[in-house]
């Protein structure tokens, strides 16, 4: 009964995974579809006063809201696994793949869309130090999450696909794999903690355009 709950939870929470990242990817194609087709009505709009600090506050909660998710996540995964416990360490698994893929998921997106509409404000992507290697470290840390974390979270579900109920106690290859996430979410969310300090304290540091002059 247990797997049969197990694999049915998994079928039902991927299906509507599917159809919510699909929902975020046409929202993100439309708003790229409106730049481009109207640019210099979206940058006049972006532009606008009234937008710049309906603009800053999206960016700074959401931003905010998305590192707090994911510190969140790695640290509430750490003590589940120091428990041990199955049935704990399998909850708290489906709880943060929940709440990264229905929660961190948008956050992402209102980041993007804020923090891009507050360059615009400020002068040129490229050619400011903070704003660009800020930019830049979010990017790395999105590789670290889809090349890194999507594989092994893959792996994962197999795994706990393959439970059986009078099991006691889980694989020491789930076990490891769910370490393995541990290290690489912990590699995700360096790259942000440095983007957010530059985000705050916005230093005088070479820009990316100047990188390679």
């Amino acid at each position: 009964m247990l797997l049969y709950c197990i694999r049915l939870y998994g079928s039902i929470s991927t299906m509507k995974t599917k159809y919510v990242l699909i929902a975020f990817l046409v929202i993100m194609a439309g708003m790229i579809g409106f730049g481009v087709f109207y640019r210099e009505t979206f940058i006049a709009l972006l532009r606008h006063p009234a937008m710049y600090n309906h603009a800053r506050f999206l960016h700074i909660a959401a931003v905010t809201l998305f590192f707090a998710n994911a510190v969140v996540g790695i640290l509430w995964e750490q003590r589940s696994l120091a428990a041990g416990n199955r049935e704990v360490i399998l909850h708290t698994y489906n709880t943060v793949s929940f709440l990264d893929s229905r929660f961190s998921s948008p956050l992402i997106i209102l980041s993007v869309l804020g923090g891009l509409s507050l360059s615009l404000g400020v002068g040129e992507l490229w050619q400011i130090g903070w704003l660009s290697v800020s930019f830049l470290l979010f990017l790395l840390s999105g590789i670290f999450w889809i090349v890194g974390d999507i594989p092994t979270q893959y792996r994962i579900k197999q795994s706990i696909s393959c439970l059986k109920p009078e099991d006691q106690t889980l694989p020491d290859e789930l076990i490891r794999l769910l370490r393995l996430r541990w290290w690489i979410s912990m590699a995700g969310v360096f790259p942000l903690v440095i983007a957010f300090i530059l985000m705050v304290y916005k230093p005088e540091i070479t820009a990316v355009a100047d990188w390679f002059r």
